[in-house]
């Protein structure tokens, strides 16, 4: 309907611009926005008068001739001039009938009838838009939203800056109940200041670009008077909306500081009293230990319930130290007493709880560990008690050390176990006797006394039963040590039985050769009587042995597996030997008489009377000889029947051969002796 495009006549009064069209024009609508778009100039500006364009190129005449009175009735002392754009050649005749120049006086403006082209004459092109054969660059849609958000932008900040300016006003009046009720019954204004501020910033922005840019053309181009005017409008705005802004963001601050102080405050006391009311009576109805695992295990249960609550209670303190610490850093000094006394008071209660369920877990903990021990002890002396009911048959005298060896380890691990529990059990006496430093005043000697007369009755308990266990332990390891030494007499019997036997054995295989000569035959029966002797000596050993297992059986009340038989068996083996024995010595005394009487008669050359003589003793020596050589072909008969011969064969046949030899010898000899008696007849 109408346009206030920016650009001005020649003598700087603003151009208005009715682009009449040809539909009907409604003169109310075009007088209301008329009397909108003359509000917006400042005074003096339309003091400089207005140049109206009513550009009828595309309308009626009779519509453009109303428009000209009504701007008679409604603004006649701002226009100074009334340009009428008309078609071509189209008005000519009816102009006639209603000269505008005649009635300029009645009229109070100037009213002229010009074609487009000539527009230029009365106004300058660069304040005329292309329309009318100017450069003047005009977007009505851009002046309209920047319009349109320049009236919002005003009537939104002034009803917030009087919303803020009530808060404000409102938190610095009265005494603390007012100033809550006040700022409680509208403390929040009805638009978001952040809102409004971005908007006036923008809305600036816009407007003070504008006076940077230039037309299509180049040309220099001045704000509309509008824009120039809405500038400062908007800066005095802006500048008294952060100042009410910053003072309603301070009185929120204070008002939130107070709330979330008072917020705390109530917490604070919640933990408090939770913690010295309910929590601390948890705690005192918890006294005992328990009497085994199982219930000081159900104890641990439900002291982790309590802790499971006091938990919850942990978490919201450590919450609220730290919203403290907040306001501490924040340094408001009005303040800083209250929230360390509140700081102070929560520390020293939670502690104080914590305290207290970290003592009551660690005597739980050192019960549960004492009970574990004494259980272990217990089952350690009923096993080494079992072990020493049952009675000991073992099989050899390696199966008893072996047990032996257990029966030592078992009684040292009680041993251990027994100074376990008492260090257990004396610490755990010890966390007792600490138990009154948090009973909160009440009287738990009873309850003390009932938990330190079970500890102490357990571990004198478990001291008895290792001093049975003990005694017990002295009479089996003497009884054991007992069958050792008698398992090892009837090993070492069973040993010399065995030595006895490989000396018959020997005897007989080794022991073959009669000597060569006398000389050798008396060193070979030194040396048998000196084995004869290590024989009796193992007879003996073995004897004795035989002897010391009878006592050990009689001491055990138990008889030898073995003893029986050795006896016998040690018997049977010395009669063989020593009847072995008198048979080597008879056949080495042989020997030794056969081998001295023939070197004397082969060493001698009697005299011819004494060879008669000496043919009797060679009689004699043969037939010793031959009855030595008679014997070694016997074999040595034993008491039960059996026979044993010295040697083998071959070894016999050996011993034998240097025996003929002599005899050999022998035979030379007594020929020598019969010659001369042979050779004396004829002589």
């Amino acid at each position: 309907l109408f346009f206030l495009i920016g650009g001005k006549d020649r003598r700087s009064g603003l151009i208005l611009t009715i682009p009449l069209c040809l539909e009907q024009t409604n003169m109310d609508e075009l007088s209301v926005t008329l009397d909108y778009l003359l509000s917006i100039p400042s005074e003096k500006c339309k003091a400089r008068g207005f140049t109206v364009i009513v550009d009828g190129r595309k309308s009626q005449w009779n519509v453009v001739k109303t428009v000209v009175l009504m701007l008679q009735n409604v603004v006649p002392a701002e226009v100074s001039l009334v340009c009428v754009v008309k078609p071509d050649e189209f008005w000519d005749k009816k102009v006639t009938h209603f000269c505008f120049w005649k009635e300029k006086d009645r009229l109070g403006f100037e009213v002229i009838l010009v074609s487009a082209n000539k527009l230029t004459r009365y106004i300058e092109p660069c304040q005329l838009t292309e329309d009318f054969g100017g450069s003047l660059s005009y977007d009505h849609m851009d002046w309209l939203n920047k319009r349109l958000v320049f009236e919002k932008f005003t009537k939104e900040s002034t009803s917030l800056l009087d919303e803020l300016a009530l808060i404000n006003n409102g938190s610095d009046k009265g005494n603390q109940q007012e100033k809550e009720r006040s700022m409680d019954l509208n403390f929040l204004p009805s638009v978001d200041p952040e809102t409004v501020l971005q908007t006036g910033h923008e809305l600036l922005s816009e407007l003070q670009q504008r006076r940077f840019n230039g037309s299509d053309g180049g040309v220099s181009w001045s704000p509309m008077d509008d824009e120039l005017l809405a500038q400062p409008q908007v800066m005095k705005l802006l500048d008294s909306l952060r100042e009410q802004y910053t003072r309603y963001q301070e009185v929120c601050r204070q008002r939130s500081k107070r709330t979330q102080l008072e917020e705390i405050q109530q917490k604070v006391m919640q933990v408090v009293n939770w913690l010295e009311g309910p929590g601390s009576e948890q705690l005192r109805t918890q006294w005992g230990i328990g009497d085994s695992i199982r219930a000081s295990q159900a104890l641990q249960q439900k002291h982790e319930e309590i802790e499971s609550q006091h938990s919850e209670w942990f978490a919201v303190y450590v919450e609220l130290n730290q919203q403290i610490a907040a306001l501490l850093n924040a340094g408001d000094e009005e303040d800083l007493v209250e929230l360390k006394a509140l700081q102070q008071q929560l520390s020293d209660v939670c502690y104080r709880q914590a305290s207290q369920l970290e003592f009551r877990q660690n005597l739980l903990q050192a019960a549960l560990e004492f009970h574990g021990v004494a259980q272990d002890l217990s089952q350690q002396l009923d096993g080494l008690l079992g072990m020493l009911c049952v009675d000991v048959a073992p099989a050899d005298g390696a199966s008893i050390q072996q047990t032996l060896k257990l029966l030592e380890e078992k009684l040292k691990s009680v041993d251990l176990g027994l100074q376990g529990l008492r260090e257990k059990g004396q610490g755990l006496l010890d966390q007792i006797s600490n138990q009154a430093s948090w009973a909160y005043g009440k009287d738990v000697t009873i309850e003390n006394k009932e938990n330190v007369d079970h500890i102490q009755g357990v571990m004198e308990d478990m001291q008895l039963r290792k001093q049975r266990c003990e005694d017990m332990v002295d009479v089996r390891r003497l009884k054991m040590l007992q069958m050792v030494q008698l398992f090892k007499c009837e090993e070492d019997a069973a040993q010399a039985v065995e030595w006895l036997s490989e000396l018959l054995d020997a005897l007989l295989k080794t022991h073959i050769r009669l000597g060569d000569d006398a000389q050798e035959t008396r060193v070979l029966l030194e040396k048998h009587r000196k084995f004869f002797d290590v024989a009796q000596s193992t007879y003996d050993y073995g004897r004795q042995l035989l002897q010391a297992t009878v006592v050990l059986c009689q001491s055990l009340r138990c008889t030898s597996r073995s003893s029986g038989d050795t006896l016998p068996r040690l018997n049977r083996v010395w009669k063989q030997f020593t009847i072995t024995s008198e048979e080597r010595v008879h056949r080495l005394e042989m020997a030794i008489a056969f081998h001295s009487n023939a070197e004397k008669i082969l060493q001698e050359f009697p005299e011819q009377p004494e060879a008669i003589h000496e043919m009797e003793q060679l009689d004699e020596i043969e037939a010793v000889g031959k009855s030595l050589l008679d014997r070694l072909t016997v074999p040595v008969v034993y008491p039960d029947g059996t026979e044993q011969y010295f040697g083998s064969p071959s070894d016999m046949a050996s011993t034998a051969e240097h025996i003929r030899e002599k005899m050999k010898l022998l035979s030379l000899k007594k020929q020598q002796l019969r010659q001369p008696e042979a050779t004396t007849p004829e002589s």
